[in-house]
């Protein structure tokens, strides 16, 4: 039974993740309130007990069932308040909102205060075109949310209000001329760069699988003193389906790969903070890969952030794509910098 369920989850990997298209659900009440169950993951390596891989340390994770319509398909998520509460983009055009729970060991436990508002227009009505709101990078600051788009690609910003999320307030420019920019293969990763490097703060996208002439994935800074494009070195069958800043000023990327004979691996690599510039291939080490054997899917969302006891934390979700063979999952390692 294990086998055969695996081997229809990778045969079902290799339509959605070419063309992952879910019907949006019909336009119901603004906010949406979201039921979650979460069933608590104690190991990530399957049946092992072991916590250490590599530099990261599997601090524990949740796997997320609703009955609610809306709910899956979800492609990025920043902590609006470190470990707690959260916000994000759903690939099929919606907002959503919720809060982390813990035990006493600060190990994640639950989901409570889930909200779900789907992508309005100018004129404040719910857009139902999902090649028109496929979100998939996001990035948060000063209550401002900067959320990539694939397929009618553009990078934009909304005003943060859990309440009423309304239209862009306005749209940027994202360097990389939009003839480069495959369809389905545009900004996965939109994040701020450390606010003390040579970037001061400004905004970097990367796309997910975008390539240039030499077959490096096509990427650029697109605020701050040094704008412009840059390539990131593609290593293997992997695209990058998110990333984040760490506060040494590297990139930490989060990478998908797909094959129906292994079925679906995710992999984190540090990208070294100096090769992130204008003109550049920039490139890193690779820091964790994991395959089936481990308690992964469709892993699409990555935030970095500091725990209150000054851990380094890196969490992930992952997109189900509204299939009953994929799964939600919330994962939370700590970042060991030794």
């Amino acid at each position: 039974m294990i086998f055969s369920r695996r081997r229809a989850r990778r045969t079902f990997f290799a339509c959605m993740l070419a063309c992952a298209s879910p019907a949006i659900a019909a336009a119901g009440t603004p906010v949406e309130t979201v039921e979650i169950s979460a069933r608590p993951i104690s190991q990530f390596h399957i049946g092992h007990d072991e916590t250490r891989f590599g530099p990261l340390e599997f601090v524990g994770g949740l796997e997320m069932t609703s009955p609610a319509r809306d709910f899956g398909a979800l492609s990025a998520f920043r902590f609006l308040k470190p470990g707690g509460d959260f916000i994000g983009v759903a690939d099929t055009g919606f907002w959503f909102f919720g809060t982390i729970t813990r035990d006493a060991g600060r190990r994640p436990l639950g989901v409570t205060n889930f909200r779900m508002q789907q992508m309005v227009d100018a004129a404040g009505r719910p857009i139902d075109r999902k090649w028109e709101v496929d979100a998939e990078g996001l990035a948060v600051k000063d209550g401002i949310a900067t959320v990539g788009f694939e397929r009618d690609q553009r990078v934009a910003q909304f005003k943060i209000d859990p309440d009423n999320m309304k239209a862009p307030v306005r749209q940027l420019d994202y360097q990389i001329p939009a003839e480069e920019l495959r369809q389905n293969r545009g900004f996965e990763t939109v994040t701020h760069a450390n606010p003390y490097g040579q970037h001061e703060g400004g905004l970097v996208v990367v796309s997910e699988r975008s390539l240039n002439k030499a077959g490096n994935v096509y990427a650029a800074v697109i605020e701050g003193p040094h704008k412009g494009v840059f390539t990131v070195r593609r290593d293997g069958d992997f695209d990058i389906t998110d990333g984040a800043f760490l506060p040494d000023g590297d990139l930490l990327l989060l990478e998908r790969s797909f094959s129906i004979a292994r079925g679906v691996k995710m992999r984190l690599r540090r990208i070294y903070g100096e090769s992130v510039a204008k003109g550049a291939v920039a490139d890193g080490p690779v820091l964790m890969e994991a395959d089936m054997s481990y308690q992964i899917d469709n892993m699409e969302g990555l935030d970095v952030w500091t725990r209150d006891d000054g851990a380094l934390m890196v969490s992930l979700i992952s997109d189900d794509n509204h299939s009953i063979l994929q799964r939600n999952l919330y994962l939370e390692f700590i970042l060991h910098q030794d």
